[in-house]
């Protein structure tokens, strides 16, 4: 089972109203402090794991903003990681970047550390709705900055969010021409969504916010699909698409419902502890958790051990967003248990799954409606 390690750089410069990620707004940080904190915290996982740990296939610095630290930041980090565990061969090692905050020796210094993938996110490639949704980086320098990634890495990704206010498929099909020409190995396009508790939330309740509607929003995301597919890099997940060989590892270990630990305020973890399958979460705000760290207690705000019956759930609701589908011999080999063929016949004859031997995965058609055919398959 292949494991991974998710690092949580919490700041960012500005935060965006869509967004109900763990992010926060700082006017100053003591950097190298935070660097410890989360190799104390590194320190923990490893002594939990004990001495049989696991290989390092890949490795995440997620946020906030990454790019928002230095380079030897990022290889402080990078080399407590591999004094704690092997690494494997070719590992992956992803940074997410803002537009805002990118620069030739930023991205230069990235590389030396030891980055070899940068996902950018773009967002938008106009700059009205670069401004709605509260990005500090115009068009040009978005591009400008998806240059300077593809001249320092072999590996770049690029995120847009789609289905935004009076959009139209129009329009949708110019833009994501425009970003399949730039020639990155992988896209992970979003549809904008109404996340609770964000600025968004509140003007859509007010009536300020319209977003396309259930017909328009699936019209887009099949827009989505004919186009990549086009291009080569069809979808290997709902929102990710990429050219052979160019997925995201760290994000197959998810879907795939491997190990990963989650370092840094926030960060969601699962582990597999004492043959037991354990969820973690650390502390969300960040001065609280950097506080339990330095202290030299556990920041962990939730330890709690997963029963097979939930594990099997979560296994099957994360696999099937994945084209490939779910190997159900292996699935019923790790949790003794499948979906019933009860279940899955009236799917299938809907077209929203199909089977090929132990394969099971959704069609395109049962993307769309996801949540309805996982929950008829758990009902």
């Amino acid at each position: 089972m292949a494991f991974g390690i998710y690092v949580h750089w919490p700041f960012c410069a500005a935060k965006c109203p869509y967004c109900d990620f763990n992010s926060h707004v700082r006017t100053a940080i003591d950097e190298s402090g935070w660097v410890d904190a989360i190799a104390r915290e590194l320190d923990w996982v490893a002594r939990e794991q004990g001495d049989d740990r696991p290989i390092v296939e890949t490795i995440f610095f997620g946020g906030g903003t990454p790019s928002l630290m230095q380079g030897r930041s990022t290889g402080k980090i990078l080399e407590k990681i591999s004094r704690l565990w092997r690494l494997a061969n070719g590992v992956e090692v992803t940074l997410e970047a803002n537009p805002a905050s990118a620069d030739a020796a930023r991205f230069a210094d990235y590389r030396a550390a030891g980055v070899n993938r940068l996902s950018l996110g773009m967002q938008a490639l106009n700059d009205a709705d670069l401004k709605f949704l509260g990005r500090l980086h115009n068009a040009e320098e978005a591009k400008a900055a998806l240059g300077l990634a593809m001249k320092n890495f072999d590996r770049v990704s690029l995120d847009l969010i789609y289905a935004r206010p009076g959009q139209s498929d129009a329009q949708w099909r110019t833009e994501l021409k425009q970003a399949l020409a730039f020639g990155t190995d992988h896209l992970s396009l979003y549809q904008l969504t109404i996340e609770p508790q964000t600025p968004f939330a509140l003007l859509h309740r007010n009536g300020q916010l319209k977003i396309p509607d259930d017909d328009l929003a699936a019209g887009l995301y099949e827009t989505t699909q004919e186009l990549t597919e086009a291009a080569g890099l069809p979808a290997y997940e709902i929102s990710n698409h990429a050219r052979p060989g160019s997925q995201s590892r760290h994000n197959l270990i998810y879907w795939r419902y491997g190990d990963y630990a989650g370092v840094g305020p926030g960060a969601h973890g699962r582990l597999m502890l004492g043959g037991k399958r354990v969820a973690t979460a650390t502390v969300r705000l960040p001065e609280r958790w950097r506080d339990a760290v330095a202290k030299g207690e556990s920041a962990f705000a939730d330890f709690t051990s997963i029963d097979d019956a939930d594990a099997a759930r979560e296994h099957l609701l994360m696999n099937l967003r994945l084209a490939e589908g779910i190997d159900l011999a292996g699935y019923q080999s790790r949790w003794s248990t499948r979906p019933s063929a009860e279940k899955i016949a009236p799917l299938i004859e809907q077209g929203l799954l199909r089977q090929d031997g132990e394969i099971l995965a959704a069609t395109p058609q049962g993307r769309l409606v996801l949540n309805a055919v996982i929950a008829a398959l758990l009902n």
